[in-house]
């Protein structure tokens, strides 16, 4: 079974060997499109290093409505190629690449005109399943269906009985996004790439014109390091123009922020067995099975404050439950959301004022010898934007690579999931866990939940309950920190694990445990542990702070209340 340990050791030598050898391509950038690119890159048998500012996914790709799909509102844009570009993405995830991360989720759409709207909705639909099945890659998933009115209220009771006069079902795909670029970040780790997180790039080398490598700040030790590449790669989505100023070079494109937020509410306080997707007047409106929890998101509203902690108004969270207690039989009030989060979609700016209205398409550029931009796109599609990355950087170096391989790489934890899913009964009898958590363990990391076991095998109390979070085990924090390349406890609290938004006091009274379970691994004294906690508070303040501001310029400021990062 290949895997790859992410501790504090493994960063340090990763940094340091960045430094000593010059590399084929250095990657900019650790959301799903950075991290893709590194595994394209070193399973063509190039050297490779990535480096990120912060934490794995601590952008846009752990932000998102965490679904998989082919985009089935580019479909009534005509934007054939890009739906089927995306639905053969999504088979080779749920089928090939990361049946352990990605799973099928099924979706109503409430029908609310008689005749007409079935016919032109189910043909939309129709061939959305159809294209799937063309290229081979859904056998996955259901078909679609038409469903009366009654047999719709069945699926989901909490439907206003007079919201819809019918409905149609159909299939999409969903996963934890930070779960699974931190799973892509350790596959490239597994193939030999050289990855350091908290490790900032604060500017270009250059020989004359070309980009020949980066100056990379050691946000951790405090070491400045000066890592060589015969190609660099800027992957780093809504913060593309900022790191291209550094070259000093006006970029060929531009790309353009557009917020996103989203509320998670508990799985009670909506009745149905089934997502919903409803339009509203500006795009679409999705709730989404997460859970214990359902996600109801997103807006869509053009955004140029802070890039890294972008804030959810009050006027934000109230559009979106007025939207969805359209169809609602019982509203959801302020007091149902128990969590709520914020992110970026990186958009290729273009002449249209509107942000929904802007390219989901991505691009890549050579704007400088030896530097290679890619930007825009969406989630599902990080693979395809990847291999174009490598492709163009592979211009510029001479000799000979392998063409891209990552349709045929599945991430680590796939090989044997299947196997061991089968044998979860078995699992939980040799371990003394409960099926549940068994299956809860191999939904997050696959064939390496054996990792996890060996922790509880090792220290039985780490296959307890974390206090205040009880979906998740002890074992778990642990393993953040030893083996998934965990800093810092907002890390775990936010992207390991999703305790900040899955439970009402935001993962406060988990938080001391967790930085306790953390700081053996992390070699952290009674002083860090309290300034993680502190820090950690502070920022789950501030965003409720923001979250009760009227507009986005009051919440930012609200937002930015807190520090950045635990000083060490």
């Amino acid at each position: 079974m290949r895997t790859a340990t992410l501790g504090p050791a493994e960063r340090a030598e990763s940094l340091a060997a960045m430094a000593e050898h010059e590399l084929d391509v250095l990657v900019v950038g650790a959301g799903v499109v950075g991290a893709g690119t590194a595994l394209d890159a070193v399973t063509r048998g190039l050297s490779t290093g990535l480096v990120e500012a912060r934490d794995w996914a601590s952008g846009t790709s752990s932000r998102s409505s965490k679904l998989v799909h082919g985009g089935l509102r580019y479909l009534e844009m005509l934007d054939f190629a890009l739906v089927r570009e995306a639905l053969k993405e999504r088979g080779l995830l749920l089928e090939r690449l990361a049946p352990h991360l990605v799973k099928p989720v099924p979706f109503l759409y409430p029908l609310q005109h008689k005749g007409w709207e079935r016919l032109y909705a189910g043909s939309g639909v129709a061939l959305y399943d159809a294209m799937s099945m063309a290229r081979g890659h859904g056998r996955g998933l259901p078909m679609h269906r038409h469903l009366t009115r009654r047999h719709a209220l069945r699926v989901a009771p909490a439907l206003k009985k007079d919201a819809l006069v019918g409905a149609l079902q159909y299939y999409d795909a969903q996963m934890d996004d930070a779960r699974y670029v931190a799973t892509l970040v350790r596959t490239a780790a597994a193939y030999g790439a050289k990855v350091a997180n908290r490790a900032r790039v604060t500017g270009f080398l250059r020989e004359g014109e070309r980009v020949v490598g980066a100056r990379v700040q050691d946000g951790e030790g405090g070491g400045e390091y000066e890592i060589r590449a015969r190609q660099v790669v800027n992957a780093t989505g809504v913060w593309t123009d900022d790191t291209q100023a550094m070259v000093g070079e006006r970029g060929q494109f531009h790309v353009r922020a557009s917020k996103g937020i989203h509320l998670v509410v508990p799985k009670d306080r909506i009745h149905s067995t089934s997502g919903l997707i409803l339009r509203t007047e500006k795009s679409v409106l999705f709730v989404i099975p997460w859970g214990r929890h359902w996600i109801v998101g997103t807006t869509d509203t053009d955004w140029d404050l802070d890039k890294a902690h972008p804030a959810a108004s009050s006027a934000d969270i109230d559009y979106l439950l007025e939207h969805v207690n359209e169809v609602l039989a019982v509203p959801l009030t302020r007091d149902d959301v128990q969590g709520v989060y914020a992110g970026l979609r990186p958009l290729l700016a273009g002449e249209s004022d509107a942000t929904s209205k802007l390219s989901r398409e991505h691009t890549v550029a050579h704007p400088v010898p030896g530097l290679v931009v890619v930007a825009g796109g969406k989630y599902t599609t990080y693979r395809v934007m990847a291999k174009d990355a490598v492709d163009e950087a592979v211009h510029g170096l001479d000799q000979r690579v392998a063409e891209c391989v990552t349709e045929d790489v599945p991430l680590i934890g796939a090989e044997g999931y299947r196997a061991l899913w089968n044998a979860r009964a078995r699992i939980a009898a040799r371990t003394g866990l409960h099926v549940v958590r068994v299956e809860h363990l191999l939904n997050r990391y696959g064939s390496l939940a054996e990792e996890v076991l060996d922790l509880i095998a090792a220290d039985p109390s780490l296959g307890d309950p974390l206090p205040a979070a009880e979906d998740y085990l002890r074992a778990e924090i642990v393993y953040a920190a030893s083996h998934e390349g965990a800093r810092h406890l907002d890390d775990v609290l936010t992207r390991r694990t999703r305790i900040s938004i899955e439970t009402f006091d935001r993962g406060t009274r988990s938080a001391q445990e967790a930085a306790e379970l953390m700081a053996p691994v992390l070699g952290w004294d009674k002083d860090q542990i309290e300034r993680e906690v502190e820090h950690y508070r502070k920022r789950v303040e501030a965003e409720r702070e923001s979250q009760r501001q009227p507009d986005d310029l009051t919440a930012d400021a609200a937002r930015l209340g807190a520090p950045e990062i635990v000083p060490l």
